[in-house]
């Protein structure tokens, strides 16, 4: 647009759109990958070897920690157990004997010791068939969700057989990598956000917060290995998932920014245009956090002035210009 100046001259108008600055929340993220695991898990395996008689969990199921799951055959051991424990009141007995006339020294000393280390080796033998019958019970280590059997009643079962996998999903580890330069800024407690699409493949994003970080930097991949913790509340999400991770590094509350396609670089500066009295003035930035598309104005601006938005590369300063769109609250005009 073109309008007549004091002395005839005509003077150029330009139509601009413009943005009232306000204070916001801002934050300064790393992002990269990573992937959801069970806060526990192992294969599910007998200490023994032996014929399975009995399977007591049912796929899919919630265990808790100390059930019983499975049973492999102990009737030998039960019918060694009992000849074991029937030997017991006679060895007593023979060890009251012995003791007895060591009193009155009818007996030596190491006739009475010999006795009661018999008794002894005996209680010691209880105890390891009770220890082997205990191995041939497959229990569960920890509370969690049992996933599917890997054989049936009858089989035969040795320490390196599956049973089935218990994995404890009440939390989840999310596991991730962050570039060698960036090690510096994760330590425990750092909160971090991962999202994933579900079902209608739409995007969420959940929060956790990192509990434990590798020692050392990976030298093959010059990344460093971390892992945060995830409460999941009604076993929402599945272990397994693939998910994009941010990591926070810096947040400021009341930062103020400016659109990135407001700023001029020029000489090594970052120069925006603010609308005063009808005329647009041009305005040093020092530029702090970026996003995606705006950048923290550190110095230059504050909230309330009315930033040009548009037509920037046309502006000069003390051009008269007509704002057809503003956006944000109420600015200096």
């Amino acid at each position: 647009m073109v309008v007549p100046g004091r002395e005839g001259m005509r003077q150029r108008v330009l139509n601009v759109n413009a943005e009232v600055l306000t204070t916001h929340p801002m934050s300064d993220y790393t992002v990269t990958t990573g992937d959801i695991l069970p806060a526990e898990e192992v294969n599910l395996t007998f200490e023994t070897s032996g014929k399975v008689v009995d399977i007591y969990f049912r796929e899919g199921a919630y265990v808790t920690k100390g059930t019983v799951l499975a049973k492999i055959n102990d009737a030998p051991l039960q019918a060694q157990l009992k000849k074991l424990e029937a030997q017991v009141k006679l060895a007593q007995d023979r060890v009251f004997r012995q003791q007895t006339l060591l009193e009155r020294d009818a007996v030596s000393q190491e006739a009475f010791e010999s006795v009661l280390t018999d008794f002894n080796k005996l209680q010691a033998d209880i105890e390891l068939v009770k220890a082997q019958i205990a191995q041939t019970e497959l229990k569960a280590p920890f509370d969690g969700i049992i996933g599917l059997r890997q054989l049936s009643e009858g089989a035969f079962a040795s320490p390196g057989t599956k049973i089935a996998t218990l994995a404890k999903i009440s939390e989840l580890k999310i596991e991730f990598f962050v570039p060698e330069t960036y090690a510096l800024d994760i330590t425990r407690g750092t909160p971090i956000e991962f999202t994933l699409t579900d079902n209608q493949g739409l995007e969420k994003t959940f929060r956790a917060n990192v509990y434990a970080v590798e020692s050392g930097i990976n030298r093959e991949t010059r990344t460093l290995t971390v892992r945060a913790l995830y409460n999941n509340t009604g076993n929402r999400l599945v272990p397994g998932r693939y998910v994009s991770v941010r990591i926070l590094k810096e947040e400021i509350p009341d930062a103020v920014s400016v659109p990135a396609e407001a700023i001029i670089p020029e000489m090594g500066e970052n120069l925006v245009y603010v609308y005063r009295s009808g005329k647009a003035h041009p305005v040093t930035i020092v530029a702090g956090l970026r996003t995606e598309s705006r950048v923290q104005a550190l110095t230059g601006v504050k909230a309330g002035d009315t930033l040009i938005t548009s037509g920037v590369m046309q502006l000069r300063g003390g051009l008269d210009v007509i704002i057809d769109q503003l956006t944000g609250g109420e600015g200096s005009l």
